[in-house]
């Protein structure tokens, strides 16, 4: 008996999954390289800064430590006031900002979604017209601004910085993060007996919760990680923020580079934007998409 030839249509749904079996390996063959590249350098380190002394200033470097060690943990919190006393300030300056960032977005983001008056798109556009203009060029007015209301080598006055320079990416991230939801949802809420206050936190704000979040994760990143700002406004080694304290483990006793405590400072800065962004990357996500390309 001769074999049955296969028809035109299977052959060719034969080939069609191959095809797309495929692209799904170069499509993930891709993806893992690219992870690699961008981990990598906190793979190194992180590995560097568990090396001894020694090792960690090695030329040409050693690739895998004899043995690790803590040693440039403890190197690093003999510098100025202590790692601790820096890991403090800019916790503090961080969480401040995220407050007052989600605080004040929050509720003008609000205004501008549900409120209609004169002048509210113009009071918009100026309000973005502010991520057009580069913050390096009006630090020299903040800083005479911050002397004169004796907030200069503050923790506060800092913070407060940071929320002028997030405040335009959140009110445009909540006022579309608002356009987003029914209108008619907020009616439901007012006829069930809802003031507006209530409201606005147990409705509205759970509705926007992934705005919310970007915002926050964004005011997060973005003051914590800051330096040119924090290096002008903060000129006592006490209040220095992790990011400055860092030049002074690069510059080192003498002028000598200490690898070993510089990395282990920079694994120190690292982890908690790691922990955070992992722990919101899903709201963070839906935010963005769900938010950003609203209006």
């Amino acid at each position: 008996m001769s074999a049955i030839p296969s028809s035109p249509t299977t052959v060719h749904s034969s080939s069609v999954r191959l095809q797309r079996r495929a692209g799904k390996v170069v499509f993930y063959l891709i993806c893992g390289v690219l992870a690699v590249l961008f981990l990598f350098p906190v793979f190194w380190s992180t590995l560097t800064s568990l090396k001894p002394p020694a090792e960690a200033s090695a030329v040409p470097p050693t690739y895998w430590p004899s043995s690790f060690t803590l040693d440039n943990y403890v190197k690093l919190n003999k510098y100025g006031a202590g790692i601790m006393r820096y890991v403090y300030n800019s916790t503090m300056v961080a969480l401040v900002t995220v407050i007052g960032t989600i605080l004040l977005s929050t509720l003008a983001g609000y205004g501008f979604s549900r409120f209609h008056y004169r002048g509210k798109n113009v009071l918009f556009i100026m309000v973005l017209a502010a991520l057009m203009i580069p913050f390096q060029s009006i630090l020299t007015p903040l800083f005479l601004l911050m002397s004169a209301v004796k907030m200069q080598n503050t923790l506060l006055g800092l913070a407060l910085v940071y929320i002028t320079f997030q405040l335009p990416f959140g009110v445009f991230m909540m006022r579309n993060s608002f356009d987003s939801v029914p209108r008619e949802i907020e009616e439901a809420a007012l006829l069930d007996g809802c003031s507006t206050w209530k409201m606005l936190t147990s409705v509205m704000f759970v509705l926007v919760r992934p705005g919310i979040i970007t915002v926050a994760v964004y005011a997060f990143l973005n003051a914590w990680n800051e330096f040119l700002a924090a290096l002008i406004i903060m000129t006592q080694e006490s209040n220095f923020t992790l990011p400055i304290m860092l030049t002074s483990v690069r510059s080192g006793y003498y002028g000598a580079i200490d690898w070993g405590a510089l990395q282990a400072g920079i694994s120190v800065t690292i982890l908690p934007s790691v922990i955070l962004f992992l722990l919101l990357q899903r709201y963070y996500m839906q935010g963005l998409m769900g938010g950003a390309v609203k209006g």
